[in-house]
Parts: structure tokens; sequence; C-alpha cells
């Protein structure tokens, strides 16, 4: 812990510190999680709990009552501490006494025990797993306030520009109380307004709009040690390449959705890229796709959906050979042709509209397919992007060159020090303690959890299911308890919006066509009598309050219309109800026909095991357990072997770059 406890900028830590690239493998790694079992650090133990709480909890006494003097004071004498003495356990239980009594004048909310465990489990630089509701804004500002008054620089990371700006607002009068400076990175901001952002004591940003401005960093700074090179430019340069840096280094960063930034996101590396030219790009586009529906599926080629990738067969080939032939020039090469015609049978079978992507002003917009957000600044690589466009009918964008590239998984190694917290890590904590060295610490509820889980429904037809679910809807709403509907996309959520119209239920509908309005559509999903159609996204990170009456009546329903990639995404969207002690109730109406079941069963298998289940009735709880629970395990077993060969790959790109002496 002592190297730790000053990761404030100066000589030791150079210009830009950041971690080495390949420092602490997996070998290091498993050894210090075998002491670390053996002796969990004290933020993670519970009997640690409690004296740092009464730590706390006696300077919380000294300012009840306090005047604005002897608060300045209190505050200087926090901040003296942590220079002093670093990041002690006396000093951090100071720090959070002091951001405890400011949150409470500035903004009326006082931090209650289990948030500031919380906050000191990231301080320690674990990850905290607080359930949803349980006010993870809140809780980071103490971590970043503590950190930020030792003078460590501390970047909040979350998952998109609206939550940034939210939380950096909404907790701006903490920081501005304190003396920190604050600043929030969004997609629009030039240059300059990142550097002047990325100077204040904390900064908000999300975790692409980060990424993207260390590879800018990286491309400025070249191969090496950066530290070494900006010290010798700064003594002969009259332009330095440092004034020209947006951010200041890794120091320490506080990730929030910790799950969905390290886990999810993970399967897709990085990518900064210039525009790149292609005359006929537009004519070559359209012969593939011409070429692509000229073969059929079983028999020319075979589709793995699982894996999204798809099997050229020998028929497919000599046949593909044999149409090509007459359109001569470059479709003369079978090696070229087969790659193209490939790409193009991949974006025709394997990438589906208002799934995968959506088109809005006449652009191609990729869909995140664990929220349903869109992706407005991502483009797929290797002119998948230009073939979807194509096959959609839109101007296409130019093929475009790679400047520099990295995996989440590399990125945010290079921290210094990294803390974070989401709802959902248990499932995925053997991961993050392989991958990144961050252990998992769950975080005991401030209210009791009076949640109702109801039993789940699986039918054997899908029109059976979205048949179901409306008339579920129908009773709850009318006893006038909200409802929330979860599911799996765009076109799901937009079918069942057709449903409801025509038995005349009024209602919201959230997917990528609405995320300008997220907040403010979920923020109302607990009003009385609300009916709200959601995609994955559901409004993580946004509160749902209950309106007047609703508790009386059994809190908000939610009900999920199949299930998820992982079983956390299904946690999160069970935990948008019964919050901080409040009723609610959680249902799942699923059928043999969905998607999950799909990729894992063939037909044959699920007819067969369908004739179990009798009509319009649910099939018995075994068989749903069989088709849709191993599918997901297995999934979730996928997912994780892709990350895992993401991250070998990008090590080794790494180490020989390093070798060559090339950029990354």
């Amino acid at each position: 812990m002592k190297d730790q406890q000053r990761l404030r900028p100066g000589v030791k830590l150079g210009n830009y510190p950041q971690r080495p690239p390949n420092g602490d493998g997996r070998v290091e790694r498993a050894l210090a999680g075998m002491v670390r079992g053996i002796r969990p650090p004290p933020a993670a133990r519970r009997g640690s709990w409690r004296k740092f709480l009464r730590r706390v909890n006696s300077h919380c006494d000294a300012l009840a009552g306090a005047g604005k003097n002897r608060l300045g004071d209190y505050i200087e004498d926090a901040r003296r501490q942590l220079h002093n003495n670093g990041l002690t356990q006396p000093a951090i239980a100071q720090a959070f006494a002091v951001v405890r009594e400011v949150a409470e004048r500035e903004l009326g909310m006082r931090h209650f025990d289990v948030q500031l465990i919380g906050g000191w489990i990231m301080m320690e630089g674990m990850l905290a797993e607080m359930r949803t509701g349980e006010g993870k804004t809140l809780t980071a500002t103490l971590p970043a306030c503590a950190a930020a008054l030792s003078g460590i620089p501390v970047h909040v990371v979350s998952v998109n520009d609206y939550l940034v700006t939210r939380d950096a607002e909404e907790m701006g009068p903490v920081y501005h109380a304190l003396g920190l400076t604050v600043g929030a990175i969004t997609e629009e901001m030039d240059p300059d307004a990142r550097r002047k952002a990325y100077a204040c004591d904390i900064t908000y940003c999300s975790n692409k709009q980060l990424v993207f401005d260390y590879l800018k960093d990286k491309l400025a700074l070249g191969s090496g040690d950066p530290g070494l090179k900006l010290k010798l430019e700064s003594l002969h340069s009259d332009q330095p390449r440092m004034d020209r840096l947006l951010l200041r280094g890794l120091y320490y960063a506080i990730v929030d959705e910790a799950d969905s930034v390290l886990i999810d996101e993970a399967r897709t590396p990085l990518i900064l890229s210039a525009q790149g030219q292609s005359e006929e790009q537009m004519k070559v586009c359209r012969q593939a796709l011409f070429l692509a529906g000229q073969l059929r599926e079983g028999s020319d080629f075979m589709l793995h959906p699982r894996e999204r990738q798809l099997e050229l067969l020998d028929r497919g080939e000599q046949r593909l050979k044999e149409i090509a032939e007459p359109l001569g020039g470059m479709w003369s090469g079978e090696r070229r042709t087969r790659e193209l015609v490939s790409q193009a049978l991949s974006a025709k079978h394997l990438f589906l509209r208002d799934k995968h992507y959506l088109v809005r002003d006449d652009k191609i917009q990729i869909i995140d397919e664990h929220t349903g957000r869109v992706m407005a600044d991502r483009a797929w690589e290797r002119g998948l992007h230009q073939m979807i466009e194509c096959k959609e009918n839109v101007e296409l964008t130019s093929n475009r060159e790679t400047l520099a590239r990295i995996s989440y998984q590399r990125f945010f190694r290079r921290y210094l020090r990294l803390g974070g917290m989401s709802g959902t890590l248990d499932e995925v904590s053997g991961e993050l303690w392989s991958v990144y060295g961050l252990g998992v610490v769950t975080v005991p509820t401030d209210q009791p959890i009076i949640r109702i889980q109801r039993p789940d429904r699986t039918y054997r037809r899908a029109v059976q299911k979205w048949t179901a679910i409306v008339k579920r809807i129908g009773a709850v709403h009318k006893r006038g308890q909200p409802v929330l509907v979860g599911t799996g996309s765009v076109e799901d959520s937009e079918r069942l919006s057709r449903l409801l119209k025509r038995v005349k239920l009024h209602h919201q509908v959230l997917n990528a066509h609405q995320d300008e309005m997220e907040a403010e559509i979920v923020a109302s999903a607990g009003e009385k009598g609300r009916i709200t159609v959601a995609t994955n996204m559901a409004g993580r990170g946004t509160d749902i309050k209950l309106g007047p009456g609703v508790k009386e009546l059994g809190g908000l329903h939610v009900i999920a219309c199949e299930r998820n990639i992982a079983r956390r995404i299904d946690r999160q969207l069970a935990g948008r109800c019964g919050r901080q002690g409040d009723p609610g109730s959680y249902e799942a109406i699923l059928s043999l026909e969905d998607e999950l079941v799909g990729l894992y069963f063939g037909d044959r298998m699920t007819h067969l095991l369908s004739v179990f289940g009798r009509k319009n009735r649910p099939v018995p709880r075994w068989v749903s357990s069989v088709l849709i629970a191993l599918p997901q395990r297995l999934l979730e077993r996928y997912h994780r072997r892709v990350r895992h060969e993401l991250l070998k790959v990008d090590d080794q790109r790494g180490k020989l770059l390093a070798f060559t002496g090339a950029p990354e």
C-alpha cells in the first residue's frame, strides 16, 4: 500500500504516469489472489467496517452544528492529513466525514453507512457491488474527494455522455464547497476544452471518450518512455508536446457500472482511425452483395449466429468462382472475392436492422446489444460498416485507416489505482480479478429488500408469450400499478407496442429511437398507472421513484420478455424495482422460440421438448431450465473466452510493437 499512498503528480511519477503496458501478468495476479484470500485487505472485511465507521462517525460528531469557518478549517485539516500521511485509513475516515457533512449541507443528502463502506472499498482499489438504487452516484464523491484533496487527479468513468454531464452537475456543489475543480468530457468538445476539463481535480468522462483521448495522446507521444521524452523535449523545444496532450496521465479512476465497462464492452477493441479513400467502394459493395445473393444457406454456406460467423462451403466456393468470373477485374482474385462476399453475407444474414443497428438520418448507427443504446461514434471495421450501408441504400462513409487501437482490458490496467462499483459484479468476480487484479466486495443494502420474485413462465410459441405478456400488463395496469417491460431488441419493443395499441393500453416506448428521452421516460416509469416498454437499457443509472399511492399498490412491477446473454443483465432489469426498501415485483415471461434458445438448440430439439407443454399453457419448469438457463450459461462462457482471446492478442501485439519500437 505504501507505493500507492502517494500518487500525486511530481518528479517521481513523471509527466505522464501510468503502469507499464506489460506489467503484472496472470501469474503475479494469481499469487496476489492467494495472499488476498488468506488475509483480505481491511476494506474487504466486515469486522474492519465497524472500526472504520466509528472513526468516520467520531469526526461527524465533531462537525455537527459547526459554522462555515469551522467547517473550512476542518476541510483544510483533512487536506493536510492526506498530503502528509497519504491515503491511510485515519486520513480517509476524516475526509469521508467532511464529504458527508458537505453533501448534507449542499445537496440535502447524507451518506448512509453502507455508502461510506462502498466508498472505502473503491478508495482501496477494489470494486463495490452495491444493489441498484443504493445511491452509487453519491457514493463516488467519497473516494473522488478524498483522492483529489490529497492532490491525486481523479477520473470518474461512466457509460455515456448524459450520465457524465448529469453526475458532474449534480455533485458539483460538493466539490466546489471543498475547494475542488470538476470537469466533464463530452463528445462535442474541442481539444482545448478537453485539456481544460482533464486539468481539473476531478474529471467525469465516458469510457469511450477517455480511451480515444488516451490513444490520441499515445500517437503524439510515440513509442518508448513518454516521461523521458517529455522531459528532454521541454528543455529545448519551443512547442513541447506536453502542451498538446489531453490527459495528465492515468492516476486514479473510479468506474461506474464497472461490469458494463470492464466486461461487456471488453469484447470490442477501441480503434482510432482516419478517413481513407476508395473511389469505387459503392460499386464493389453492390457487386459483393449481388454475388452473396446468389448463394444459398445450407448448400453454399453455413451460419453460426452464436459466434456471429459464417462458413463458406466447398460447393459455395466453386459456385462463387463461376458467378464472379464474368465480372473480371478485381473479382478474378479468388481470395479477395471470398473475403468480400463473406463480408457481404455477414451484412445480409448476421447483422440485422433494429437489432444490431438502426438507420437514422440516412446513417447506420450501431446499437449496443448490452444496453440497447445507440453508439453514434462507432463503426464496424474491415469494410463491414460500408457493406451494411450499401445494403440499406444510405450514403457510404469512407473506409477508415487504423491509427491506434487498444482493448479496455489493456487500457484500464494502466491506471496506478483503479476502483469502481456496480449492482451486478458477483457473477464476473473471477474474471475481474484475473484480468484487472480487482477484488469484488458485496456491500449490504441500507434497507432490507422486499421485492417479490414471481415464477418464470415459458410458452412453446412466441405468439403465446406475447399474448400472455399483454394479458399480464393489462391485469397489473387495471390495479393502477406501474409496469416496466424489458425487451431484448428494438424490434421486440415495437412489436409489443403495436399489440398494446390494439387493446388500447396507453404506454411509453424507450429504445434506441428515443434514447435522447431516456432519463425522462424512465424517471416517470414509477408513476401510478404508467406502462413503459424499454429495451435492455431500462434507464440504467436513472432512479425510478414511485409516485403517490404506488407503494400501497405493490410498487413497480417489472416483466422480462426474454433472457439476456448474461444473468447479470437479468439482475439489472429486476433491480429496477424494489429499491431502497420499496415494494416491487419481478417476473419473466418467455418462449421456446426466443433467440437464446435458437442459438444452442435446433428446431428439432425445441419441438421435441415442447410436447411436454399443453396448448396455451406454460411448459414444465425443467424444460425451460434445460432450454433457457443452460444456453445462457454457455453463452456467458463463450463471451468470456472471446474477451480472453482479445486480451491475449492485444498483449502479444503490444509486445511486438514494443520490440519494433512502433507506437501503439
